[in-house]
Protein backbone atom coordinates (compact mmCIF):
# COMPACT_ATOMS: atom_id res chain seq x y z
CA UNK A 1 0.00 0.00 0.00
CA UNK A 2 2.99 2.80 1.00
CA UNK A 3 4.38 1.77 -2.22
CA UNK A 4 1.96 1.81 -4.34
CA UNK A 5 0.87 5.50 -2.51
CA UNK A 6 4.82 6.57 -2.87
CA UNK A 7 4.48 5.23 -6.47
CA UNK A 8 1.74 7.24 -7.39
CA UNK A 9 2.30 10.72 -5.79
CA UNK A 10 6.06 10.76 -7.42
CA UNK A 11 4.49 9.86 -10.94
CA UNK A 12 2.32 13.04 -10.57
CA UNK A 13 3.19 16.13 -8.65
CA UNK A 14 -0.20 17.09 -9.03
CA UNK A 15 -1.84 14.27 -7.71
CA UNK A 16 -4.88 14.71 -4.98
CA UNK A 17 -5.42 11.45 -2.85
CA UNK A 18 -8.99 10.47 -1.82
CA UNK A 19 -10.18 7.97 -0.34
CA UNK A 20 -7.23 7.56 1.88
CA UNK A 21 -9.39 7.32 4.98
CA UNK A 22 -10.18 3.87 4.27
CA UNK A 23 -6.63 3.03 4.06
CA UNK A 24 -6.23 5.02 7.45
CA UNK A 25 -9.04 2.31 9.06
CA UNK A 26 -7.77 -0.68 7.71
CA UNK A 27 -7.37 -3.24 10.21
CA UNK A 28 -3.62 -4.36 8.98
CA UNK A 29 -2.85 -0.46 8.96
CA UNK A 30 -4.17 0.07 12.78
CA UNK A 31 -2.47 -3.38 14.02
CA UNK A 32 1.14 -2.21 12.56
CA UNK A 33 0.53 1.20 13.60
CA UNK A 34 0.09 -0.66 17.09
CA UNK A 35 2.84 -2.46 16.90
CA UNK A 36 5.07 0.74 16.19
CA UNK A 37 3.39 2.49 19.33
CA UNK A 38 4.03 -0.53 21.74
CA UNK A 39 7.33 -0.78 20.28
CA UNK A 40 8.42 2.71 21.50
CA UNK A 41 10.51 3.46 24.43
CA UNK A 42 7.35 5.78 25.83
CA UNK A 43 5.40 2.47 25.33
CA UNK A 44 5.00 3.01 29.24
CA UNK A 45 4.09 6.24 29.41
CA UNK A 46 0.24 6.95 29.86
CA UNK A 47 -1.63 9.77 28.46
CA UNK A 48 -4.17 11.65 30.29
CA UNK A 49 -6.45 8.64 30.87
CA UNK A 50 -3.89 7.12 32.63
CA UNK A 51 -3.97 3.89 30.02
CA UNK A 52 -0.35 2.02 28.61
CA UNK A 53 0.44 -0.35 26.18
CA UNK A 54 0.72 -2.98 28.46
CA UNK A 55 -2.66 -2.40 30.58
CA UNK A 56 -4.38 -2.10 26.77
CA UNK A 57 -3.12 -5.66 26.13
CA UNK A 58 -3.39 -7.03 29.38
CA UNK A 59 -6.53 -5.30 30.19
CA UNK A 60 -8.48 -4.60 27.05
CA UNK A 61 -6.96 -6.75 25.06
CA UNK A 62 -5.15 -6.00 21.49
CA UNK A 63 -7.69 -6.88 18.73
CA UNK A 64 -10.79 -5.74 21.00
CA UNK A 65 -9.06 -2.03 21.72
CA UNK A 66 -8.19 -1.92 17.73
CA UNK A 67 -11.65 -3.30 17.10
CA UNK A 68 -13.39 -0.35 19.17
CA UNK A 69 -11.10 2.39 17.67
CA UNK A 70 -11.91 1.43 14.32
CA UNK A 71 -15.70 1.94 14.91
CA UNK A 72 -15.07 4.88 16.68
CA UNK A 73 -12.93 6.41 13.58
CA UNK A 74 -15.83 5.35 11.15
CA UNK A 75 -18.52 6.47 12.77
CA UNK A 76 -17.21 9.77 13.28
CA UNK A 77 -17.27 9.43 17.30
CA UNK A 78 -13.59 9.30 17.37
CA UNK A 79 -12.33 12.65 19.37
CA UNK A 80 -8.88 13.29 20.14
CA UNK A 81 -8.34 14.03 23.93
CA UNK A 82 -5.65 17.00 24.81
CA UNK A 83 -2.02 16.06 25.15
CA UNK A 84 -0.42 15.87 29.10
CA UNK A 85 1.91 18.50 29.05
CA UNK A 86 5.71 17.49 30.64
CA UNK A 87 8.85 19.48 30.91
CA UNK A 88 11.76 18.22 30.12
CA UNK A 89 15.80 19.67 30.58
CA UNK A 90 17.26 20.43 27.01
CA UNK A 91 20.02 18.61 26.26
CA UNK A 92 23.77 19.58 27.22
CA UNK A 93 22.98 20.91 30.63
CA UNK A 94 21.95 24.61 29.92
CA UNK A 95 19.33 24.59 32.06
CA UNK A 96 16.38 25.15 29.93
CA UNK A 97 13.35 23.12 29.61
CA UNK A 98 11.38 22.07 26.50
CA UNK A 99 7.37 20.87 26.22
CA UNK A 100 6.60 17.62 25.70
CA UNK A 101 3.13 16.38 24.64
CA UNK A 102 1.94 12.91 25.46
CA UNK A 103 -0.86 11.40 23.91
CA UNK A 104 -3.20 8.70 24.77
CA UNK A 105 -2.54 5.27 23.60
CA UNK A 106 -5.85 5.31 21.17
CA UNK A 107 -4.40 9.05 19.76
CA UNK A 108 -0.43 7.67 19.50
CA UNK A 109 -2.14 4.61 17.40
CA UNK A 110 -4.63 6.87 15.08
CA UNK A 111 -1.39 9.42 14.54
CA UNK A 112 0.76 6.37 13.52
CA UNK A 113 -1.80 5.21 11.13
CA UNK A 114 -1.95 8.85 9.45
CA UNK A 115 1.63 8.50 9.48
CA UNK A 116 2.12 5.48 7.65
CA UNK A 117 -0.68 6.70 4.96
CA UNK A 118 0.65 10.10 4.37
CA UNK A 119 4.18 9.95 4.70
CA UNK A 120 4.73 8.05 1.42
CA UNK A 121 2.68 11.06 -0.07
CA UNK A 122 4.69 13.49 1.16
CA UNK A 123 7.81 12.01 0.76
CA UNK A 124 7.91 12.29 -2.74
CA UNK A 125 7.75 15.93 -2.80
CA UNK A 126 10.65 16.64 0.06
CA UNK A 127 13.43 17.99 -1.00
CA UNK A 128 17.28 15.49 -1.10
CA UNK A 129 18.44 18.73 1.20
CA UNK A 130 16.13 17.65 4.43
CA UNK A 131 17.22 14.87 6.63
CA UNK A 132 15.24 14.70 10.07
CA UNK A 133 12.67 12.47 10.75
CA UNK A 134 12.57 10.85 7.22
CA UNK A 135 13.44 7.23 6.43
CA UNK A 136 16.44 5.71 5.83
CA UNK A 137 17.98 9.32 6.64
CA UNK A 138 20.46 10.26 9.30
CA UNK A 139 22.21 12.93 11.10
CA UNK A 140 25.61 11.80 9.18
CA UNK A 141 24.57 12.56 6.37
CA UNK A 142 23.02 16.35 6.83
CA UNK A 143 27.12 16.53 8.29
CA UNK A 144 28.43 15.02 5.06
CA UNK A 145 26.48 16.95 2.86
CA UNK A 146 27.56 20.15 4.83
CA UNK A 147 31.54 18.80 4.84
CA UNK A 148 31.19 18.08 0.65
CA UNK A 149 29.78 21.80 -0.02
CA UNK A 150 31.94 23.67 2.70
CA UNK A 151 35.06 21.79 0.60
CA UNK A 152 33.70 22.86 -2.51
CA UNK A 153 33.90 27.08 -1.85
CA UNK A 154 30.47 27.21 0.30
CA UNK A 155 32.41 29.02 3.28
CA UNK A 156 29.64 31.33 4.55
CA UNK A 157 26.90 29.94 6.54
CA UNK A 158 23.73 31.66 8.17
CA UNK A 159 23.56 29.18 11.50
CA UNK A 160 19.68 29.84 11.41
CA UNK A 161 17.33 28.76 14.54
CA UNK A 162 13.71 29.07 14.53
CA UNK A 163 12.09 30.47 17.67
CA UNK A 164 9.80 27.56 19.42
CA UNK A 165 9.15 26.32 15.86
CA UNK A 166 6.66 23.32 16.89
CA UNK A 167 4.89 25.90 19.15
CA UNK A 168 4.40 28.21 16.28
CA UNK A 169 3.94 26.56 13.03
CA UNK A 170 0.68 28.15 11.71
CA UNK A 171 -2.37 25.83 11.25
CA UNK A 172 -3.82 26.93 7.93
CA UNK A 173 -0.75 27.35 6.82
CA UNK A 174 0.05 23.92 7.86
CA UNK A 175 -3.74 22.72 6.40
CA UNK A 176 -3.04 24.47 2.73
CA UNK A 177 0.08 22.11 2.55
CA UNK A 178 -1.83 18.92 3.39
CA UNK A 179 -4.43 19.44 1.22
CA UNK A 180 -2.51 20.29 -1.91
CA UNK A 181 -1.90 16.02 -1.60
CA UNK A 182 -4.69 15.19 0.23
CA UNK A 183 -8.61 15.56 -1.00
CA UNK A 184 -10.23 13.17 1.57
CA UNK A 185 -12.09 15.59 3.99
CA UNK A 186 -11.91 13.12 6.55
CA UNK A 187 -8.55 12.42 6.88
CA UNK A 188 -8.23 15.99 6.97
CA UNK A 189 -10.57 16.65 9.83
CA UNK A 190 -8.44 13.71 11.98
CA UNK A 191 -5.22 15.73 11.07
CA UNK A 192 -6.93 19.48 12.03
CA UNK A 193 -8.85 17.62 15.62
CA UNK A 194 -4.78 16.60 16.48
CA UNK A 195 -3.77 19.76 15.69
CA UNK A 196 -6.26 21.44 17.66
CA UNK A 197 -6.64 18.64 20.87
CA UNK A 198 -5.19 21.25 23.52
CA UNK A 199 -3.16 20.64 26.00
CA UNK A 200 -3.43 19.79 29.39
CA UNK A 201 -0.70 21.57 31.71
CA UNK A 202 1.74 19.96 34.71
CA UNK A 203 -0.30 21.83 37.15
CA UNK A 204 -3.78 20.46 35.46
CA UNK A 205 -5.31 23.45 33.76
CA UNK A 206 -6.42 22.98 30.07
CA UNK A 207 -4.92 25.28 27.44
CA UNK A 208 -6.27 25.25 23.49
CA UNK A 209 -3.82 25.09 20.90
CA UNK A 210 -4.27 27.89 18.68
CA UNK A 211 -0.66 27.13 16.65
CA UNK A 212 2.03 24.79 17.10
CA UNK A 213 2.00 20.73 16.67
CA UNK A 214 3.27 19.25 19.96
CA UNK A 215 6.67 17.80 20.47
CA UNK A 216 5.81 14.31 21.41
CA UNK A 217 2.90 13.31 18.92
CA UNK A 218 4.31 10.47 16.40
CA UNK A 219 2.42 12.85 13.69
CA UNK A 220 4.49 16.22 14.55
CA UNK A 221 7.45 15.61 12.67
CA UNK A 222 6.01 14.51 9.55
CA UNK A 223 3.92 18.17 10.41
CA UNK A 224 6.55 19.91 10.67
CA UNK A 225 8.45 18.83 7.70
CA UNK A 226 5.71 19.37 5.81
CA UNK A 227 5.57 22.93 6.81
CA UNK A 228 9.41 23.36 6.22
CA UNK A 229 9.27 21.52 2.66
CA UNK A 230 8.10 25.08 2.03
CA UNK A 231 11.64 26.73 3.31
CA UNK A 232 13.11 23.92 1.28
CA UNK A 233 11.62 23.90 -2.59
CA UNK A 234 12.35 27.92 -2.35
CA UNK A 235 15.64 27.69 -1.67
CA UNK A 236 16.29 24.95 -3.77
CA UNK A 237 14.03 26.35 -6.46
CA UNK A 238 17.19 27.58 -8.31
CA UNK A 239 18.71 24.20 -8.55
CA UNK A 240 16.14 22.34 -10.06
CA UNK A 241 16.31 22.05 -14.46
CA UNK A 242 16.23 25.25 -16.01
CA UNK A 243 17.16 27.09 -12.88
CA UNK A 244 19.87 29.68 -12.31
CA UNK A 245 22.35 27.01 -10.80
CA UNK A 246 21.21 23.71 -12.34
CA UNK A 247 24.44 23.47 -13.89
CA UNK A 248 27.65 23.66 -13.14
CA UNK A 249 28.22 25.89 -15.92
CA UNK A 250 25.23 28.39 -14.67
CA UNK A 251 26.71 28.47 -11.14
CA UNK A 252 30.41 29.38 -12.85
CA UNK A 253 28.43 32.01 -14.71
CA UNK A 254 26.89 33.62 -11.38
CA UNK A 255 30.04 33.38 -9.57
CA UNK A 256 32.02 35.55 -12.38
CA UNK A 257 29.21 37.73 -12.23
CA UNK A 258 30.13 38.30 -8.39
CA UNK A 259 26.44 36.68 -7.59
CA UNK A 260 26.16 33.87 -4.76
CA UNK A 261 24.82 30.22 -5.36
CA UNK A 262 23.69 28.62 -1.65
CA UNK A 263 22.28 25.42 -0.50
CA UNK A 264 20.71 24.38 2.77
CA UNK A 265 20.97 21.39 5.00
CA UNK A 266 17.87 21.29 7.23
CA UNK A 267 17.64 18.28 10.30
CA UNK A 268 13.46 18.80 11.12
CA UNK A 269 13.39 22.06 12.69
CA UNK A 270 17.73 23.06 12.69
CA UNK A 271 19.20 23.90 9.66
CA UNK A 272 21.95 25.53 7.91
CA UNK A 273 22.38 27.63 4.67
CA UNK A 274 25.46 27.63 3.05
CA UNK A 275 26.95 30.46 0.91
CA UNK A 276 29.24 30.73 -1.82
CA UNK A 277 29.69 34.06 -2.01
CA UNK A 278 30.01 36.92 0.74
CA UNK A 279 28.94 38.10 4.28
CA UNK A 280 26.70 40.29 2.41
CA UNK A 281 25.37 37.77 0.13
CA UNK A 282 24.34 35.68 3.46
CA UNK A 283 22.54 38.32 5.41
CA UNK A 284 20.80 39.06 2.24
CA UNK A 285 19.51 35.65 2.42
CA UNK A 286 18.45 35.52 5.90
CA UNK A 287 16.45 38.35 5.22
CA UNK A 288 14.84 36.39 2.47
CA UNK A 289 14.22 33.48 4.54
CA UNK A 290 12.47 35.19 7.25
CA UNK A 291 9.99 36.80 4.43
CA UNK A 292 9.64 32.84 3.53
CA UNK A 293 8.82 31.68 7.11
CA UNK A 294 6.40 34.34 7.96
CA UNK A 295 3.33 33.36 6.33
CA UNK A 296 3.88 29.91 8.30
CA UNK A 297 3.92 31.98 11.53
CA UNK A 298 7.45 31.29 11.81
CA UNK A 299 10.32 33.54 12.68
CA UNK A 300 14.28 33.42 13.28
CA UNK A 301 15.36 33.80 16.98
CA UNK A 302 17.57 37.15 16.80
CA UNK A 303 19.64 36.19 19.31
CA UNK A 304 20.84 32.49 18.10
CA UNK A 305 20.48 33.02 14.35
CA UNK A 306 24.21 34.41 12.95
CA UNK A 307 26.42 34.32 10.00
CA UNK A 308 29.96 32.61 10.10
CA UNK A 309 32.64 32.17 8.07
CA UNK A 310 33.85 28.00 8.23
CA UNK A 311 37.11 29.26 9.30
CA UNK A 312 35.63 30.39 12.85
CA UNK A 313 33.50 26.83 12.57
CA UNK A 314 30.06 26.46 13.46
CA UNK A 315 27.95 23.99 15.45
CA UNK A 316 25.44 21.73 14.12
CA UNK A 317 23.50 18.28 15.26
CA UNK A 318 26.32 17.66 17.57
CA UNK A 319 29.10 17.86 15.57
CA UNK A 320 31.59 21.23 15.14
CA UNK A 321 32.31 21.48 11.13
CA UNK A 322 35.50 23.98 10.49
CA UNK A 323 37.60 24.96 7.71
CA UNK A 324 41.07 24.98 9.14
CA UNK A 325 44.47 24.45 7.72
CA UNK A 326 46.44 21.08 8.09
CA UNK A 327 48.92 21.35 10.74
CA UNK A 328 52.45 20.94 9.10
CA UNK A 329 51.11 22.51 5.58
CA UNK A 330 49.70 25.47 4.17
CA UNK A 331 46.70 23.37 3.06
CA UNK A 332 43.58 23.84 4.22
CA UNK A 333 40.50 21.46 4.89
CA UNK A 334 37.20 21.03 6.33
CA UNK A 335 37.33 19.07 9.43
CA UNK A 336 34.17 17.65 11.53
CA UNK A 337 35.38 17.59 15.39
CA UNK A 338 32.48 16.61 18.47
CA UNK A 339 31.17 20.02 20.02
CA UNK A 340 31.67 20.80 23.44
CA UNK A 341 27.96 20.20 24.41
CA UNK A 342 27.49 16.52 23.43
CA UNK A 343 30.89 16.32 25.43
CA UNK A 344 29.73 17.86 28.79
CA UNK A 345 26.79 15.98 28.37
CA UNK A 346 28.25 12.31 28.42
CA UNK A 347 30.22 13.20 30.89
CA UNK A 348 27.10 14.55 33.12
CA UNK A 349 26.05 11.22 32.70
CA UNK A 350 29.16 9.06 33.51
CA UNK A 351 29.14 11.11 36.58
CA UNK A 352 25.65 10.44 37.97
CA UNK A 353 26.27 6.80 37.35
CA UNK A 354 29.67 6.91 39.28
CA UNK A 355 28.60 8.86 41.90
CA UNK A 356 31.32 7.98 44.86
CA UNK A 357 28.68 7.77 47.39
CA UNK A 358 27.04 4.85 45.07
CA UNK A 359 25.68 1.82 46.31
CA UNK A 360 24.46 0.52 42.99
CA UNK A 361 26.14 -3.20 41.96
CA UNK A 362 28.87 -2.69 40.09
CA UNK A 363 27.63 -4.88 37.44
CA UNK A 364 24.73 -2.24 36.60
CA UNK A 365 27.00 0.59 36.72
CA UNK A 366 29.40 -1.18 34.09
CA UNK A 367 26.45 -2.12 31.97
CA UNK A 368 24.75 1.57 32.21
CA UNK A 369 28.42 3.00 31.78
CA UNK A 370 29.12 0.80 28.62
CA UNK A 371 25.15 1.97 27.08
CA UNK A 372 25.71 5.25 27.34
CA UNK A 373 29.63 5.69 26.00
CA UNK A 374 28.59 2.67 22.75
CA UNK A 375 25.75 5.01 21.80
CA UNK A 376 27.04 8.48 22.35
CA UNK A 377 30.56 6.86 20.36
CA UNK A 378 29.13 5.21 17.36
CA UNK A 379 27.09 7.98 16.72
CA UNK A 380 30.58 10.37 16.94
CA UNK A 381 32.58 7.67 15.15
CA UNK A 382 32.68 9.70 12.37
CA UNK A 383 34.53 12.76 13.34
CA UNK A 384 37.92 13.47 14.05
CA UNK A 385 37.59 11.89 17.15
CA UNK A 386 40.37 9.73 18.09
CA UNK A 387 41.36 11.77 20.80
CA UNK A 388 38.16 12.53 22.62
CA UNK A 389 37.57 8.87 22.82
CA UNK A 390 40.72 8.41 24.23
CA UNK A 391 39.89 11.28 27.10
CA UNK A 392 36.49 10.02 27.90
CA UNK A 393 37.54 6.05 28.46
CA UNK A 394 40.51 8.27 31.04
CA UNK A 395 37.63 10.28 32.80
CA UNK A 396 35.33 7.32 32.64
CA UNK A 397 38.30 5.24 34.28
CA UNK A 398 39.03 7.66 37.21
CA UNK A 399 35.32 8.06 38.15
CA UNK A 400 35.11 4.50 38.48
CA UNK A 401 38.52 4.78 40.69
CA UNK A 402 37.24 7.31 42.94
CA UNK A 403 33.52 5.54 42.97
CA UNK A 404 35.47 1.58 44.40
CA UNK A 405 38.37 3.49 46.47
CA UNK A 406 35.06 5.46 48.48
CA UNK A 407 33.14 2.31 48.40
CA UNK A 408 35.47 -0.10 49.93
CA UNK A 409 37.77 2.47 51.58
CA UNK A 410 41.09 1.31 49.63
CA UNK A 411 44.05 3.20 49.61
CA UNK A 412 45.98 3.82 46.76
CA UNK A 413 48.21 1.30 47.51
CA UNK A 414 45.43 -1.39 47.91
CA UNK A 415 43.30 -0.59 44.95
CA UNK A 416 46.69 -0.83 42.95
CA UNK A 417 47.36 -4.17 44.42
CA UNK A 418 44.21 -5.86 43.31
CA UNK A 419 43.84 -3.89 39.99
CA UNK A 420 46.90 -4.62 38.23
CA UNK A 421 48.90 -8.26 37.31
CA UNK A 422 51.94 -9.37 39.00
CA UNK A 423 53.73 -7.46 36.12
CA UNK A 424 52.18 -4.22 36.76
CA UNK A 425 49.45 -4.09 34.05
CA UNK A 426 46.02 -2.44 34.76
CA UNK A 427 43.24 -5.06 34.54
CA UNK A 428 40.00 -4.21 33.34
CA UNK A 429 37.19 -3.25 35.36
CA UNK A 430 34.41 -6.26 35.52
CA UNK A 431 31.67 -7.43 37.34
CA UNK A 432 31.11 -11.59 36.20
CA UNK A 433 30.52 -11.44 32.50
CA UNK A 434 30.42 -7.21 32.10
CA UNK A 435 33.42 -5.62 31.61
CA UNK A 436 34.22 -1.70 31.31
CA UNK A 437 34.40 -1.15 27.64
CA UNK A 438 36.71 1.29 25.81
CA UNK A 439 35.20 3.34 23.20
CA UNK A 440 38.75 4.06 21.82
CA UNK A 441 38.78 0.31 20.26
CA UNK A 442 35.45 2.06 18.00
CA UNK A 443 36.81 2.46 14.70
CA UNK A 444 36.83 6.13 13.58
CA UNK A 445 36.12 5.84 9.92
CA UNK A 446 34.94 9.03 7.42
CA UNK A 447 30.95 9.37 6.34
CA UNK A 448 30.72 9.42 2.64
CA UNK A 449 28.48 11.71 1.48
CA UNK A 450 25.26 9.70 -0.16
CA UNK A 451 23.60 12.60 -1.42
CA UNK A 452 21.13 11.60 -4.45
CA UNK A 453 22.09 7.71 -3.86
CA UNK A 454 20.19 7.47 -0.24
CA UNK A 455 17.42 4.81 -0.99
CA UNK A 456 13.70 5.58 -0.79
CA UNK A 457 11.94 2.94 1.71
CA UNK A 458 8.84 2.07 -0.78
CA UNK A 459 11.42 1.55 -3.91
CA UNK A 460 13.86 -0.60 -2.10
CA UNK A 461 11.14 -2.61 0.00
CA UNK A 462 12.33 -1.78 2.97
CA UNK A 463 9.45 0.08 4.79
Amino acid sequence: MQAKLHRWAAADAGRRFDDLFNLVCDPATLMVAFERVAGNRGARTPGIDGLTVNEVEERIGVPEFLHDLRESLKDGSFRPLPVRERMIPKPGGSGKVRKLGIPTIADRVVQAALKLVLEPVFEADFEPVSYGFRPLRRAQDAIAEIHMLGTNGYRWVLDADIHACFDEIDHAALMDEVRDRVKDKRVLRLVKAFLKAGILTELGSRRDTITGTPQGGILSPLLANITLSVLDRHLQEPWKPGGAMSTGKRRNTRHAKGLPTWKIVRYADDFLVLVNGTRHDTEALRDQIAMVLAPLGLRLSAAKTQVVHLSEGVDFLGFRIQWRRKRGTDRWYVYTFVSKRPIRSVKAKVRALTRKTSQQDLGFVLHRLNTVQRGWAYYFRHAVAKDTFHALDNFTWWRVVHMLRTRHRWSWKEFRRRHTTPSGRWLSFAAGKIELARISAIPVTRYRYRGSKIPTSWVTGTA
